[in-house]
């Protein structure tokens, strides 16, 4: 029991940190924060990534790429150039390695407005401690797992950051429903977007790159946005128009 509520609080701590901080406020400034809230949170998702880190800048010039380039040979995670997602995620690992070491050019449009704070992503990016991470969490499976095959969780902690984003890239560009039809294959996919904090809801989010709610219809839910919601009413964000 206490192994399965590990694994669900780092899930969900892990994904917020992407979907609220790395996605809607670096990629897309949907709202603002002060420095102290920036850096509060850009420490917060590298904690909470732990092992499976993934550079603000970089999931910035990515994503934007992403939506500017959405399900064509240019676009940095679309799955239909593809035959199966561990190949897909093997581009995109390529992709962002290129972008974080600045070893290719990125155009003005993408690669401004975002945070950057070197000094953490000197400590956070670092191999020696995504391993002291690693450790820490086979550590907490050595001290509390009662079974054996509870071990097997283990891959989906030290990888977790790129497996909620091949989760969403993949199934949101493949299977479900659209609400708006555009030129990329983007879907909503309705019951398996609670485990993924509102980032399956791709054709919504792709038809309005901006709005901080994801769902559209009266069916649909997000269940970051009633967050984002508290958050700007007691002053941590500022919601932009």
């Amino acid at each position: 029991m206490i192994i399965l509520l590990f694994l669900i609080i780092h899930w969900y701590l892990s994904l917020f940190g992407q979907t609220f901080f790395l996605h809607r406020y670096g990629a897309h400034k949907m709202f603002t924060m002060n420095k102290f809230w920036e850096k509060y949170f850009y420490l917060f998702t590298w904690i909470t990534q732990g092992s499976s880190y993934l550079n603000a800048r970089a999931y910035a010039i990515l994503h934007r790429m992403h939506h500017a380039y959405s399900d064509t040979e240019k676009d940095p995670h679309t799955p239909h150039f593809f035959k199966d997602a561990y190949t897909m995620m093997m581009h995109t690992r390529k992709i962002y390695n290129d972008v974080l070491n600045k070893r290719v050019v990125i155009e003005d449009k993408f690669d401004r407005n975002f945070p950057e704070y070197p000094g953490i992503d000197k400590i956070a990016d670092n191999g020696y401690m995504r391993l002291l991470f690693a450790l820490g969490y086979i550590t907490f499976y050595i001290v509390f797992a009662t079974q054996w095959w509870m071990f097997l969780f283990l891959p989906i902690h030290f990888f977790m950051g790129p497996i909620q984003g091949a989760i969403v890239n993949w199934s949101g560009h493949k299977y479900g429903y659209r609400n708006f039809n555009g030129s990329d294959k983007s879907k909503n996919s309705l019951f398996w977007d609670f485990f993924l904090l509102g980032e399956l809801f791709q054709n919504n989010h792709h038809h309005a790159g901006s709005k901080p709610n994801f769902a559209t219809k009266w069916f649909e839910f997000d269940p970051t946005y009633p967050i984002i919601w508290v958050f700007n009413k007691i002053g941590i964000i500022r919601l932009t128009r």
